[in-house]
C-alpha cells in the first residue's frame, strides 16, 4: 500500500511516541477522508504480531474489514456467523476476492462481540497492536476503554477526526481515557489546499424549527426525544431540504443526516415525490442491504440516501457531492464528521491512480476540472452556526474540558447572510458573497455595533476618546504624601501596561490589513477574537490590558506573524 506524505509523517510519529518512556496508547488526529483506515491497514501490516481492529457497529466492522480487504491484509472476524457471511459476499462485490481467514492472527471485532470473547484465549494475550476506530470513544471506565484494556501485551493506536468528546472528558491517562499522547495531522483546511479534499460551498438557510427550548444532557447532545419533537413540529423542514437540494444541488449524489427514522422515510418520499430516486439507510440496515444501496447509490440509480445514525463516523462514500443536514447536533464531532462526507474527491480513474504523484497545484487543477469542483453542504438546523466551519484549524488537548485553558480555540463567530443563505465570519461589515449589509441598530454602545467603531454614535465616540486621553495624559494626583505616590505610581503603572499592550494591539492590526482586511473589518474581527472593542482595550486597567495582551501575542505567535510582516 502507498502512504501519502503526510501519513507517512504521521506513522513515523505514532511509531517515534511508541518508543518513549511510558507511551503505550497514541491517539492519532487525521481529518475525515484523510486516510484513517490507510494508516491503520499500514500500521497493522507493518507490525507483523497478531492485532486487533475494533468497531462499535456492525456497519464499522463491515468497513474496516473491507479496509483490510483492499489492501490484501487477511483477517478474521470476531461477529456473529451471518454477518461474516455478509462481510465476505460484500469483499467479492467490491474487490472481486476476498481475504476473510477463520484463525487469521490479525481479527476484526465488534465491541459488544468482542466482549464475549473469553478472556482467557491465548490470541489476546498475542496481540501487539489494538486498534479501536473512532479513537474519541474510548474512556477508561467504558465498554471500549474495558475492552482495549484486556490486550495486556499491546499497543494503542487510537484514530480520530477530532480529539474530544461532547461530554468534555479528557481522553488521556491522566484524566479519563487511555491515551498517553497526541499526534496530529494536517488540518482540514490543509488537506483542501493541497488538493488532497475537495473545497466546499455552504448554505444555510432559514428555517422554522425551534430548538431554543431543547436541552444539552451530560452526554453534551442534545435531549433526543425533544430534539426529535422540535424538529416534527417544523411545517416546513422536510420541504425545504427538497426545495434546497433542487435549488442547489439537482441531480448531485447526496445524503441528507435526519432526526429519526420517521423523518427520514417522510424525507426519501419527499424526494422521490420530486422526481429525485431515494432510500433511508439507518444503523439497522443489514450490512447486505447496505451494499446494495451503495452500489445503486454509486451509479447514480438512487441520487438521495437519508441517514439515520449511520453513514457519519468511520463511512467511505468517495460519490456524496452534496450534504443535508436535517439534524441538528451538540456534538462537533459529529458535525464534522458528517459535512466531511461531502469532501472527498471526485476525479477520474486515471486521475486517482495518479494522484500521490501529482503537484499540489495538479491536483487543484484536477478537482476544478473535475464533476465535482466542489462539494456543497446544506445546513438546514445551524450546525455550523453553533460550532463554526470545520475546517478550522483547532487545538487539542487530552484533558478534561474543563480544566483546559479558556482561551480561543480559533473558531470564529458565524451568521447566515439573510439574502443568498451563505454564512460568513460576523466581522464582516457586509456579506462577503452578495454584498448585503443588515440594517442600521442601536449605536449607543460598542456591543451593540459589534466592535465597529464607526457605527457608533459621535457621542459615545467622544467619550471613549476622553476616556483614553485620561489614560494617556497625567495622573490627576494632588501632593506629595503617600496617597497622591500610590495614585501616581498606578497610573504610571497602568500607562506602561498599555503601552506594551498597543504594540501588540499595532502588530495585530498590522496583520490583518497585510492579509487583505479594512480598518473597519479588522476592528470588528478584534471584538470577537478577544471580546472588547479597540477603543476600549486602551483604557484597560493593568491586570485586563495584560491578560488581553498574552492572548494577542499568544495568537499572534500561533500565525508566526512577526515573520511574515517582515
Amino acid at each position: 500500500m502507498t502512504l501519502r506524505d503526510f501519513q507517512i509523517e504521521m506513522r513515523d510519529a505514532i511509531y517515534q511516541r511508541w518508543q518513549e518512556p511510558n507511551v503505550f496508547n497514541v491517539m492519532g488526529v487525521l481529518p475525515t477522508g484523510g486516510g484513517k483506515t490507510v494508516l491503520f491497514s499500514s500500521i497493522v501490516r507493518d507490525f507483523g504480531t497478531p492485532a486487533c481492529i475494533i468497531a462499535h457497529r456492525l456497519e464499522l466492522v463491515a468497513q474496516a474489514s473491507l479496509a483490510l480487504n483492499r489492501e490484501g491484509i487477511p483477517h478474521d472476524l470476531i461477529a456473529p456467523k451471518d454477518v461474516k457471511h455478509a462481510i465476505t459476499k460484500v469483499h467479492h462485490d467490491n474487490h472481486g476476492s476476498s481475504f476473510y481467514r477463520s484463525g487469521s492472527p490479525i481479527r476484526v471485532a465488534g465491541v459488544d462481540t468482542l466482549a464475549n470473547l473469553d478472556g482467557h484465549d491465548r490470541w489476546m494475550s498475542q496481540v501487539g497492536i489494538v486498534v479501536p476506530d473512532e479513537g474519541h470513544h474510548i474512556l477508561r471506565a467504558n465498554k471500549w476503554g474495558k475492552q482495549v484494556l484486556r490486550f495486556p501485551n499491546a499497543r494503542g493506536f487510537f484514530p480520530t477526526a477530532h480529539a474530544l468528546r461532547a461530554d468534555g472528558r479528557g481522553l488521556g491517562r491522566g484524566a479519563d481515557g487511555l491515551a498517553d499522547s497526541l499526534v496530529m495531522g494536517p488540518s482540514p483546511r490543509h488537506l483542501i489546499e493541497r488538493g488532497y479534499l475537495t473545497d466546499y460551498r455552504l448554505f444555510c438557510p432559514s428555517s422554522d424549527v425551534d430548538f431554543s427550548n431543547v436541552p444539552i444532557g451530560s452526554s453534551g447532545e442534545y435531549s433526543a426525544p425533544q430534539l426529535r419533537a422540535a424538529t416534527h413540529a417544523s411545517n416546513s423542514i422536510v420541504g425545504d431540504i427538497v426545495k434546497q437540494y433542487l435549488k442547489h444541488a439537482a441531480g448531485k449524489l447526496g445524503v441528507t443526516f435526519a432526526v429519526d427514522v420517521e423523518a427520514a422515510k417522510q424525507l426519501a418520499q419527499a424526494y422521490r415525490a420530486a422526481g429525485v430516486p431515494a432510500e433511508v439507510i439507518t444503523a439497522d440496515t443489514p450490512i447486505a442491504v447496505r451494499s446494495q444501496l451503495m452500489q445503486q447509490f454509486r451509479s447514480r440509480v438512487l441520487l438521495q440516501l437519508v441517514s439515520v445514525d449511520c453513514l457519519g463516523e468511520g463511512t467511505d462514500v468517495p460519490a456524496i457531492e452534496v450534504v443535508s443536514m436535517g439534524r441538528k447536533t451538540a456534538s462537533f464531532q459529529l458535525f464534522a464528521q458528517q459535512f466531511g462526507r461531502a469532501l472527498r474527491v471526485m476525479v477520474s480513474d486515471e486521475h486517482a491512480s495518479a494522484w500521490n504523484t501529482y503537484t499540489d497545484a495538479q491536483r487543484r487543477a484536477a478537482i476544478a476540472a473535475s464533476t465535482k469542483p466542489k462539494a456543497i453542504v446544506i445546513d438546514h438546523v445551524g450546525n455550523t452556526i453553533f460550532h463554526g466551519l470545520p475546517d478550522v484549524p483547532r487545538s487539542y488537548s487530552l484533558e478534561r474540558a474543563e480544566t483546559r485553558t479558556r482561551a480561543k480555540t480559533g473558531v470564529e463567530a458565524l451568521k447566515a447572510c439573510p439574502e443568498c443563505t451563505r454564512p460568513y465570519e460576523r466581522f464582516h461589515a457586509h456579506c462577503p458573497y452578495c454584498g448585503y449589509e443588515c440594517p442600521p441598530r442601536n449605536r449607543s454602545s460598542p456591543e451593540q455595533v459589534e466592535g465597529d467603531i464607526i457605527e457608533l454614535d459621535a457621542a459615545i465616540l467622544a467619550s471613549l476618546r476622553g476616556d483614553i486621553a485620561a489614560v494617556d495624559g497625567p495622573s490627576d494626583a494632588r501632593g506629595t504624601d503617600l496617597v497622591g505616590n500610590s495614585i501616581r505610581k498606578q497610573h504610571k503603572d497602568r500607562q506602561q501596561a498599555q503601552f506594551t499592550l498597543r504594540k501588540a494591539m499595532e502588530l495585530w492590526g498590522g496583520w490583518r490589513i497585510h492579509v487583505g482586511e479594512t480598518i473597519r473589518d479588522a476592528n470588528r474581527r478584534f471584538w470577537y477574537a478577544f471580546g472588547v472593542d479597540v477603543l476600549t482595550a486602551q483604557t484597560l486597567g493593568v491586570r485586563d490590558a495584560a491578560e488581553l495582551e498574552a492572548r494577542i501575542r499568544t495568537e499572534l505567535q500561533q500565525h508566526n506573524v512577526e515573520a511574515q510582516l517582515v
